[in-house]
């Protein structure tokens, strides 16, 4: 996984910030029923975010990062990846999850998206982002070539061959947000990522932040804490400005 368990996004709160929250139990067009939890801010809502998580499914750190974009103004949901083997009650911090992940299929993966994603609209979200980490950032990415309407795919350190071959059906830019030091993605890796992409024509940015790990987005890495600034801000403003574009 990505990060301890007792991890936190390395945003700060908002204090005062009118946000609800709720764990869920969705339902994808295929019957598979899975674990979610949903923040939302008070009042309407416009823009929504669906965050996948690493490989170890739904756990606090992600549920804390529902919280940090509600209190920016955005509906988000984070989602477990496995209803379909180990269904939705909480499990304990050392589960063995790899057996999993190895059932775990990208079809399955953008099924449960999709379950998200109509979630969100019916609260209101005409924009609808994704936003993933590790496994999550690649399957972000590949959201945004899986028919789900999207406004745009922002992942966090994301294995570009995972999805490479996906980049010709991108239907919504991108925003990949890599780390310079990450030992197991290189810098070849993430050069033949873009370049694909700009082959294709595709829109999208693609960040490396010199000298930051894989998972350099944690509030105890504190010694990436500009990185992990920097990304925020990226993600915040690209989710701004693609989220009035017409798809």
């Amino acid at each position: 996984m990505c990060f301890d368990v007792d991890s936190e996004p390395p945003i700060p709160r908002i204090s005062g910030a009118a946000v609800s929250h709720d764990d869920l139990v969705l339902e994808g067009e295929d019957g598979n029923r899975f674990a979610a939890f949903r923040a939302v801010p008070e009042g309407d809502v416009s823009t929504g975010v669906v965050i996948l998580p690493d490989v170890r499914g739904l756990y606090r750190f992600y549920e804390e990062l529902a919280l940090r974009f509600a209190e920016r103004g955005h509906a988000a949901i984070a989602f477990d990846y496995f209803g379909r083997t180990a269904g939705v009650d909480k499990r304990p911090d050392d589960w063995d999850y790899m057996p999993l992940v190895q059932q775990l299929t990208q079809e399955q993966v953008q099924a449960d998206v999709g379950a998200c994603v109509r979630d969100l609209r019916g609260l209101g979200c005409s924009s609808v982002f994704t936003v993933g980490f590790c496994f999550g950032g690649s399957g972000s990415w590949a959201a945004a070539a899986s028919g789900h309407g999207l406004a745009g795919a922002v992942g966090f350190y994301g294995r570009p061959s995972r999805m490479i071959e996906l980049v010709p059906r991108l239907e919504a830019p991108i925003l990949a947000l890599q780390g310079g030091a990450d030992r197991a993605i290189s810098h070849d890796d993430n050069a033949e990522f873009e370049q694909t992409l700009r082959e294709a024509g595709k829109e999208h940015q693609l960040i490396e932040f010199e000298g930051a790990p894989h998972s350099f987005f944690d509030r105890k890495q504190e010694e990436f804490q500009a990185a992990s600034d920097d990304a925020w801000r990226r993600t915040l403003d690209f989710i701004e400005t693609h989220s009035h574009a017409p798809r």
